[in-house]
Order: C-alpha cells, then sequence, then structure tokens
C-alpha cells in the first residue's frame, strides 16, 4: 500500500485579501517585489470590489513577514483591513506573479 503524500509542516500556504485604498497606487508592485525577496511563490491580483488577493506559499516565517508588509502597504495605499488563512500545503506555485 502506498503512503500517502506528506509535507514538511513548515510549508505554508497564505491566502490573504486586503481592503482600503490598495488599488492604483503599486500595492501589486509592492507585494510582487517583497514576495519576490522573501522567495515566496503564488500571486497578487485587483478584485472587482476594490481589493486586493494574495495567495503565497513557503515557510511561515516568511510568509508572516509578507503579511505584515500586506498590512503596511507602499506609500499611498491605506490600509483598512486584512483578511487572512492559513494551512500547510503541497506546493502548487513556482515563482510569484501578478495576475491580471
Amino acid at each position: 500500500m502506498a503512503k500517502p503524500a506528506t509535507f514538511p509542516p513548515s510549508l505554508n500556504r497564505l491566502w490573504a485579501r486586503i481592503y482600503g485604498t490598495v488599488q492604483g497606487v503599486g500595492f501589486r508592485w509592492h507585494v510582487l517585489h517583497r514576495a519576490r525577496t522573501l522567495e515566496l511563490n503564488g500571486w497578487v491580483r485587483n478584485r472587482a470590489d476594490g481589493s486586493v488577493e494574495v495567495i503565497a506559499e513557503g515557510p511561515r516565517p516568511a510568509l508572516a513577514s509578507l503579511l505584515k508588509a500586506l498590512r503596511q502597504g507602499p506609500a499611498g495605499a491605506r490600509v483598512t483591513r486584512v483578511e487572512e488563512s492559513w494551512a500547510e500545503v503541497a506546493p502548487e506555485h513556482e515563482g510569484f506573479e501578478i495576475y491580471r
């Protein structure tokens, strides 16, 4: 019988939705730069309701650093709320990109 796949508990996925003045202020580029610096995988995109959505995968400490950057945002952004969800995962993404 095959063993089920197991993944290191240190590999996590962060889903986040950021609200406020977060579109038209370079927020996605800010996230892209920070995520790549932290060597995370995933994506960021604008949502029709004016929010920004992020999926990022990697070690939890790096994801926590990204979450801090999401809460602050770039100059010109005004973050009013961040929803977040965490999960242990198998990697699904390679690299980090902006979805349009």
